[in-house]
């Protein structure tokens, strides 16, 4: 007879891929960028490129970071109440 762990129940599913995206989404949501990003140097000043320069792959991200805390705000309210609401009913 086998013992059951705690790994026996965890399956890489469809809605745990998911899971797994809305959490990275949160985590970038909830960057503030007096507190954190700036500390890093990664706030607004420090983006200042020529006129006609590729921007580099930090300024790429921090355009990321920004749009995704601008756009994503109020969806994200909707969807991790989808997602809470889910996991009450099933588990």
């Amino acid at each position: 007879r086998r013992l059951r762990t705690c790994w026996d129940n965890m399956a890489f599913t469809l809605y745990s891929l998911i899971q797994a995206a809305i959490l990275c989404v949160n985590a970038v949501a909830v960057l503030h960028e007096e507190r954190f990003l700036t500390k890093i140097g990664w706030g607004v000043d420090q983006s200042v490129g020529g006129f006609g320069d590729e921007p580099g792959i930090k300024v790429q991200l921090m355009n990321l970071v920004r749009s995704v805390r601008t756009v994503m705000r109020v969806p994200l309210i909707a969807v991790n109440s989808v997602c809470i609401v889910l996991l009450l009913l099933f588990g």
